[in-house]
């Protein structure tokens, strides 16, 4: 008896956590992948994961990290895999990925840079500037060191600047 009420409990614990996290972790997924379909599948297989060790991630100092992290192995544990070689049409980008005020022109050219670069790169970007995560909170998701986080990021700033060019990355940056 006690057992069936303590798994309804987590259960509900768990959809909670998954409503109320769940379309940041599609638009972490959609940022990281570029593929909306496949940010779709990346989330579930999170929240799939995140379901099957409830009772662990319940315990973590922070939930929103844990589950973050865990998207970001499973996204690259995709790219390794590479099970599928269909690659992803920058289109029509839905309107609520990130509002902001800057020009959507830019951020379409942003995300199609962001698409050529190497998933590893692109999960470091991610993290440190579009999710604001510190170097440290970004190693641990990532799996890295500090250091080698911030080496990372300084080369996946320099491959992205590249992509987009010297008058993209003025403009963005002064943005």
């Amino acid at each position: 008896m006690i057992g069936k009420k303590r798994r309804a409990e987590e259960s509900t614990e768990f959809e909670a956590f998954a409503h109320s996290r769940g379309q940041r972790l599609f638009r972490t997924a959609l940022l990281l992948c570029g593929d909306w379909h496949l940010a779709e599948d990346l989330t579930q297989v999170t929240l799939a994961k995140l379901y099957a060790s409830w009772p662990k991630v319940r315990r973590a100092e922070n939930q929103d990290a844990y589950a973050r992290s865990t998207l970001v192995r499973s996204y690259l544990s995709h790219r390794r895999l590479r099970r599928t070689g269909e690659q992803p049409a920058l289109g029509e980008l839905p309107e609520g990925v990130a509002p902001s005020n800057d020009d959507p022109a830019l951020r379409v050219t942003l995300l199609a840079a962001l698409a050529e670069l190497p998933p590893r790169d692109r999960a470091v970007l991610v993290l440190r500037y579009w999710e604001d995560r510190s170097v440290e909170e970004s190693a641990a998701e990532l799996g890295l060191s500090a250091g080698a986080v911030r080496t990372q990021s300084l080369r996946a700033l320099k491959r992205l600047r590249a992509v987009l060019g010297p008058q993209t990355a003025e403009q963005l940056a002064a943005s």
